[in-house]
């Protein structure tokens, strides 16, 4: 089973974005986020101080066009820095799920990091607008995320209410279940897979 620090950063610069990531797995929750959208800054802080990982996100985008590029590419970057972090995934628990509530919210997070992207959500905010941040961008993001992190994830929504409180939800449980799944079972030699590889 793998020791290595569980770390990474990646970077991502196009003619529409700037956007930089380092992450720790086996962190302390400690989070510095700066993306120009408020929002997502603060969905991102939540998944740091509950899957207690230490998150550095910067990003910068034509922002003036459209959230949706930025957006995107954040996920892309985060991704690529979890399946770094990751290494060659041997030893870990893998799956996780978890039924987060938040107030009226209820929400469910699948998680398997077994190597094969897929992204499925039946989230329904009910406006597109929190804060200034477009909230039909979240599958976007989450989409992007599982292609790069080469992850499976479910988000299925139990129970509406506040599309804040429904997306704080939703990111809450996703950094729990990530957590949950990349922790080391010290049972286990190789990957968790009977197939003998990931992916």
């Amino acid at each position: 089973m793998t020791t290595r620090t569980r770390s990474a950063a990646q970077v991502r610069r196009t003619k529409e974005t700037n956007v930089t990531v380092k992450l720790a797995l086996d962190g302390t929750g400690k989070a510095s986020i700066g993306t120009g959208m408020p929002f997502l800054d603060h969905m991102l802080e939540l998944v740091a101080v509950h899957g207690l990982f230490d998150l550095t996100v910067r990003a910068s985008g034509d922002l003036e066009v459209d959230q949706h590029h930025t957006v995107e590419d954040i996920g892309l970057v985060l991704g690529r820095a979890i399946d770094e972090a990751l290494g060659d995934r041997k030893g870990l628990v893998r799956y996780a799920s978890l039924t987060l509530p938040m107030d009226e919210c209820l929400v469910t997070v699948a998680l398997d990091l077994g190597g094969r992207p897929s992204f499925v959500s039946d989230l329904r905010p009910r406006t597109r607008i929190v804060g200034r941040f477009d909230s039909t961008l979240i599958p976007d993001f989450f989409t992007a995320l599982c292609q790069t992190g080469r992850f499976t994830l479910h988000i299925s929504q139990v129970r509406g209410g506040n599309t804040h409180h429904l997306l704080e939800g939703t990111f809450k449980a996703f950094g729990r279940t990530l957590d949950h799944a990349s922790q080391r079972d010290p049972r286990r030699r190789g990957v968790p897979s009977s197939k003998g590889r990931i992916g």
